[in-house]
């Protein structure tokens, strides 16, 4: 091990760092993968669940891609459900509760079945750099590890210090040390970083709480899943979450905590993540509300730890006790441990390029936290994009990146390379001006071919994504093709209060009106005898419902945004002196020569870049 090179050197195992070993050992490259403690790969720090709104798309991307989250995702789910199905397609999110020990341990077997793929346990203390090119990294032992390219998810590792109440101590995550050495040589190489901070719920005794008070939460009644592949299946069984609220009660009790909370007294001075406030900032911010919504997640099939959602603090842990007694359903509450928050370095990603690789430093990429963002998918997402990017570096390849009318990971990468944050960055579907495009639905159809040339989605993916587009494609040409009498279709538009016809007419006419859904359609004979003579499973006959109902919203937004991807093949020269363009503002010229854009589209999308800057930017190029 320490006398060969490797190609990729991975540094951390969390969900970026798993990702970007996986992709990278799958496309070919000799990887090492080195982490703090063998027995935490993948964990997950906070709460035990994957996807969510927006989130799910990712994991969804990820899957058809190539990359693990999606598989595993599955074969630790003890819930399923579909959020926000009573909204367009656009908006649904798929998200599993996972059982936290077999995700962790799923993800680790995956990782040890994969060839190409070395682990050491060991804190990495510093790179080994030549010429501002990266060699390597240096162990806290002084071992010297050669490596190709090097890639960093330290995650909250980076000089992490946890806060509860009025007590601090250094860690990364709880009962783990933090990452030391690394910060400060970056530093010293010119990069920027900064301090984010994020904090997690108590984990209470499941025996100890009264579920009978609590609303109950099921999962779906028809669970679907993750991966595109099949190689995983949906649930047959589920464990349900429950719901409780906090009260003035409650609020009153955590506000006599206040005085010895950190982010109060000043002692955390960096950023938490805006939209999964703690709840001592939820009551502070929120006065007017004298409730607070709390979500009680199981932890896994069999253990009885129980995830308080709703309730991330850094308070005192004496208050967060006191407090949570006073929840409908707590008042014999039983702690596992304390809530606590945990502060961190990050670096600003301006610093870095579209394939995550650094701008000053050569074979280094950053992925994960140490980017700013939060989420497991969102690390995940960089981890697989950066794995793929170094091994394709090695291997003297074209890079690959992703655009943000191709996938949500094109949007999270772009905004975060662009744009920056100051604070930890999640995904949302409003981020995205394509959502109609970027449906969980198609991220097969979207990705996979892209996954398969670069070597990483198997030849098995691309066949079964070719079979069900094909398959969805002959269904919606069904419908164009095929008419239906007015007695066969008038009964079922009178029982929806939709106008009837007085001649046949083809079914795409009728199916595409809002208030007719698939469960119409299916009990017209012509279409049921279709689904049964071809073998039409759920993906097919949904995929070809959404092309038929929104087929005119996908048609305008994709020539939106082919009129907008013009400027993203207007390459900017590298290295270009803005300096030069007098008749172009201030402020323009500094953002533009920090962030270096590739593309004129790029550029504008560069807050305190206006539109007139632009048209200067483009006559000054034309000259």
């Amino acid at each position: 091990m320490f006398n060969q090179e490797y190609d990729v050197i991975v540094v951390g195992a969390g969900h970026a760092g798993s990702e970007a070993a996986a992709a990278a050992a799958n496309m070919g490259s000799k990887t090492l993968l080195v982490t703090m403690n063998l027995q935490n790969i993948a964990q997950m720090s906070c709460n035990p669940a994957m996807g969510g709104i927006a989130k799910g798309q990712i994991v969804r991307e990820i899957d058809a891609l190539g990359g693990y989250s999606g598989i595993v995702s599955d074969t630790s789910a003890i819930q399923f459900k579909m959020l926000n199905k009573s909204k367009g397609p656009a908006m649904w999110s798929p998200r599993v509760q996972s059982d936290r020990m077999r995700f962790a341990e799923d993800w680790r077997l995956l990782l040890e079945q994969t060839p190409n793929l070395d682990f050491y346990q060991e804190m990495v203390s510093g790179l080994l750099l030549k010429n501002n090119t990266v060699t390597g990294v240096r162990t806290s032992l002084g071992i010297e590890i050669k490596g190709k390219t090097v890639i960093l998810t330290n995650g909250t590792f980076l000089n992490g210090l946890i806060h509860i109440g009025d007590k601090n101590f250094g860690g990364g995550r709880a009962g783990e040390k933090a990452a030391t050495g690394i910060t400060e040589q970056l530093v010293d190489l010119g990069f920027d970083s900064g301090r984010m901070k994020t904090g997690t719920p108590p984990r209470v005794d499941g025996r100890s709480l009264d579920f009978s008070k609590m609303i109950e939460q099921p999962g779906d009644d028809n669970p679907e899943k993750f991966s595109f592949l099949d190689i995983t299946k949906p649930l047959e069984n589920q464990r349900s979450c429950y719901m409780t609220y906090t009260s003035e009660v409650v609020h009153d009790l955590l506000r006599t905590g206040f005085d010895r909370s950190p982010m109060f007294n000043g002692r955390i001075k960096s950023l938490g993540p805006r939209y999964c406030p703690s709840i001592e900032d939820k009551i502070n911010r929120c006065a007017d509300k004298d409730r607070h919504q709390l979500f009680v997640e199981p932890e896994g099939w069999n253990t009885v730890e129980v995830y308080v959602n709703g309730f991330s603090t850094s308070l005192p842990e004496d208050v967060q006790f006191k407090a949570l007694q006073s929840v409908k359903g707590f008042e014999k509450v039983k702690f596992f441990r304390p809530g606590y928050a945990i502060e961190y370095d990050y670096f600003p990603p301006t610093q870095l390029k579209h394939t995550l690789e650094t701008k000053l430093v050569k074979g280094l990429y950053f992925a994960g936290q140490i980017n700013g963002t939060t989420g497991y998918e969102e690390a995940a997402s960089q981890g697989l994009m950066a794995g793929i990017n170094a091994s394709l570096q090695v291997q003297e390849k074209d890079a690959f990146t992703l655009k943000r009318d191709e996938a949500y990971i094109g949007v999270l990468i772009d905004d975060l390379i662009t744009k920056g944050t100051e604070e930890p960055y999640r995904m949302f579907t409003s981020r995205a001006e394509y959502r109609t495009l970027l449906r969980q639905d198609n991220a097969d159809l979207r990705l996979t071919p892209k996954g398969f040339e670069i070597g990483l989605a198997s030849e098995k993916r691309l066949r079964r994504m070719e079979e069900k587009h094909e398959a969805a494609e002959k269904f919606v040409q069904f419908f164009e093709t095929t008419s239906v009498k007015p007695e066969e279709i008038n009964p079922i538009l009178d029982n929806k209060q939709s106008a009837q016809v007085n001649q046949s007419g083809k079914l795409f006419k009728i199916f595409a009106r809002p208030n007719i859904d698939m469960d119409d359609i299916k009990t017209i004979a012509s279409v049921k005898a279709y689904i049964e003579d071809h073998n039409l499973d759920r993906e097919v006959i949904e995929q070809a419902e959404i092309q038929v109902k929104y087929a005119g919203y996908i048609a305008k937004e994709k020539n939106n945004a082919d009129k907008l991807s013009r400027l993203e093949y207007v390459k900017i020269p590298p290295n270009f002196d803005y300096s030069n363009i007098k008749s172009m503002s201030f402020e323009a010229r500094e953002k533009l020569k920090k962030i270096q854009p590739t593309t004129v589209s790029q550029a504008s999308r560069i807050s305190g870049v206006s539109p007139n800057d632009i048209s200067v930017l483009l006559v000054y190029m034309g000259r």
